[in-house]
């Protein structure tokens, strides 16, 4: 059995680019903290500072409704602030209506030797504030130097939905944890596998409070490596397209083993750790086969690693994961699936086409027109193919269609039966071809599409008007 090669772990990581700030964080539980201002910037710094546990000083000739509305959290003096006041403080933040303000209070800063942030005036600031993501113990700051205030909030956007409340509690369950971990006197490696494990079920399971039992189990997989394969539906192409799992999946990856048809954007989500293995299948050229895939995830995960098996679109349409999940059951891995979007969604979305239609299309089929031996396969049933009432969506179907066209007609599916083409369903080069189940193989044949493709058949895609070959969009044929 010829199994495909193991590539070495990542290469160590390339030395730091020039930074335009040092993401640093404060510890400023019982430290004074300086604030001038009365605005409501004023104010929305001085609840944020106060949550730090730090003792929050305002200084404000005319505070605003916001700010004396923490005065139960704050100590707040009725008058500007002076140089003064920055003896024995740890940070100073101001509002100012001017740069001359905000000089004044940068110099005063630097003569106590304590950083100054002013208020959007980033050319007076040493330090500056970046959106946040609260998970707390866990904190996520996000700057872009001040260049893009509302790009930095987008990103945390981003980051909120991908990060459940519930780490939060994984969180503090490390705070709690690791003075009971220390006094285990464990060596370098099996710390670090610990936490591995650790990180892996938080991101894994974020939404489960961890216990006792979690870490005993940890524990117990550090000295007794148990591994784990999960089978994750990489989508069509656009790595935008991933579910939240899939990407909690592959950030908890030991090992990614992917296919061809997997979009390398979404390949480059796994961990940076994780070791990558390509075991696609190539159509029509030597490759790995399947029992060899099957073998090497079975043998990954008897290492004790956590093996993702990235597969394109959904894992269990056309992705022979039946095979592999055999396998794991056999050799008494746990495994887990994660549903993925299939390449026909990605394609009825390219085409703005539904896949069903009242009165028109009731009934969606997904074929493969590719056999164990290459040919169309001769167990289909034609009699529900050639229903031109249902949507029939076809993989693997490039090579055989001039074969299925002909024996459709031949079962009665009218010539004139919407067919559509889409290469590369939801990737930057997506590729659309629509026409009739009569013409649709010679106008392939011409086009000799390089990428993987779907054909889709009904009379459901005649809900967009069918027109001859011209120029749709960029990259795209209609």
């Amino acid at each position: 059995m010829t199994q495909p090669p193991r590539q070495p772990d990542s290469a160590a990581a390339a030395p730091i680019g020039a930074l335009a700030t040092l993401p640093v964080f404060f510890k400023l539980t019982g430290k004074r903290v300086l604030l001038a201002g009365g605005t409501d910037a004023a104010a929305w710094k001085a609840e944020l500072l106060a949550a730090t546990g730090a003792q929050v000083e305002v200084f404000a000739a005319e505070p605003g409704e916001k700010l004396l509305a923490l005065a139960h959290k704050i100590t707040l003096h009725a008058r500007p602030w002076t140089a003064a006041d920055f003896s024995g403080t740890t940070l100073a933040v101001g509002d100012f209506s001017s740069d001359a303000e905000a000089a004044a209070f940068r110099d005063a800063g630097r003569l106590h030797g304590v950083p100054v942030n002013a208020v959007d005036r980033p050319a007076f600031c040493d330090f500056q504030f970046g959106a946040i993501v609260e998970r707390s113990p866990l904190i996520i700051g996000i700057s872009t130097d001040g260049a893009a205030p509302v790009f930095g909030q987008a990103i945390r956007a981003r980051i909120e939905a991908l990060l459940p409340q519930g780490i939060s509690a994984w969180a503090q369950a490390a705070r709690d944890w690791r003075p009971s971990m220390q006094a285990l006197g464990l060596n370098f490696r099996n710390r670090r596998s610990f936490w591995e494990r650790f990180s892996a079920a938080a991101l894994a399971r974020p939404d489960h409070p961890p216990g006792e039992a979690d870490r005993l189990a940890f524990l117990d997989a550090t000295t007794h490596p148990h591994g784990s394969a999960v089978l994750v539906g990489a989508g069509p192409g656009d790595p935008e397209l991933l579910t939240l799992k899939a990407v909690r999946a592959l950030q908890s990856a030991d090992v990614v083993l992917y296919d061809d048809l997997v979009s390398p954007r979404v390949v480059e989500m796994a961990r940076r750790e994780a070791q990558r293995i390509n075991v696609g299948k190539r159509g029509y050229k030597p490759s790995c086969t399947q029992e060899d895939i099957s073998a090497l995830i079975v043998a990954l995960a008897q290492e004790g690693k956590r093996v993702v098996r990235l597969k394109g679109g959904d894992p269990m349409i056309f992705g022979r994961a039946n095979e592999e999940i055999a396998a794991l059951r056999a050799a008494c891995i746990p495994v887990e699936i994660v549903p993925g979007v299939t390449a026909a969604g990605a394609a009825a979305a390219a085409l703005q086409s539904s896949l069903t239609e009242r009165d028109v299309a009731r009934r969606v089929q997904f074929i493969t027109a590719h056999g164990r031996d290459g040919h169309l396969p001769g167990d289909l049933d034609w009699a529900a193919l050639a229903d031109p009432r249902a949507t029939s969506v076809v993989y693997m179907g490039v090579r055989t269609l001039a074969e299925l066209s002909a024996r459709l007609i031949a079962r009665g599916l009218p010539p004139d039966t919407p067919a559509c083409m889409v290469e590369r369903a939801s990737w930057a080069d997506e590729r659309v071809l629509r026409s009739t189940i009569g013409q649709l193989p010679g106008q392939l044949a011409a086009l000799q599409p390089k990428g993987p493709c779907l054909i889709l058949i009904g009379l459901a895609l005649a809900t967009n008007a069918i027109v001859d070959a011209g120029v749709d969009r960029v990259g795209s044929i209609k």
